[in-house]
């Protein structure tokens, strides 16, 4: 490699790089699906705007964390290992409830579980918090965006 040496695991700014392709990648293919009849969406959004609109978020969210990347070294992190596994296996959990039961069950359990393994010792704050986040997950793609969510338990009882 002559005289060029680069580190790339120390590189911080690597991840920041690869997360703009990533979400300017993603920006691309979803300006190439074709926009919905009127008659089909109704007052809802096009299938296209909602990942523009989430990887627009996460491009002013990177250059945030590229900016104090800049005016702060980060020091390195040390892995730990419990709680990594513990919240790939909570999302693998996650997935088999949304599969079986219902999306929002899923979500409850998983974030009431995730907020005791990494250290949440206030069971009224971990329970609060699973609670009231899919509440207002649901009232905003429900009643704001008016997304439908697939069936499960829960959304067949509010469904009907």
């Amino acid at each position: 490699m002559g005289g060029l040496s680069l580190n790339i695991m120390k590189n911080i700014y690597l991840v920041p790089l690869i997360l703009t392709i990533f979400s300017l990648s993603v920006i691309a293919i979803a300006l190439q699906l074709d926009t919905s009849p009127e008659m089909i969406v109704g007052e809802s959004m096009q299938a296209r705007s909602f990942p523009i609109f989430l990887m627009i978020l996460k491009l002013i969210l990177i250059g945030v964390m590229t900016y104090q990347f800049y005016k702060n070294n980060p020091k390195p992190v040390t892995l730990e290992k419990y709680h990594t596994w513990g919240s790939m296996f909570l999302f693998l959990l996650f997935y088999l409830l949304t599969v079986y039961t219902d999306m929002f069950i899923g979500i409850f359990v998983v974030i009431f579980l995730m907020s005791i393994l990494w250290g949440e010792r206030r069971i009224w704050v971990a329970f609060l918090t699973a609670t009231v986040t899919p509440g207002l997950v649901f009232l905003l793609f429900d009643y704001v965006l008016k997304i439908r969510f697939p069936r499960g338990i829960l959304m067949n009882l509010y469904y009907g």
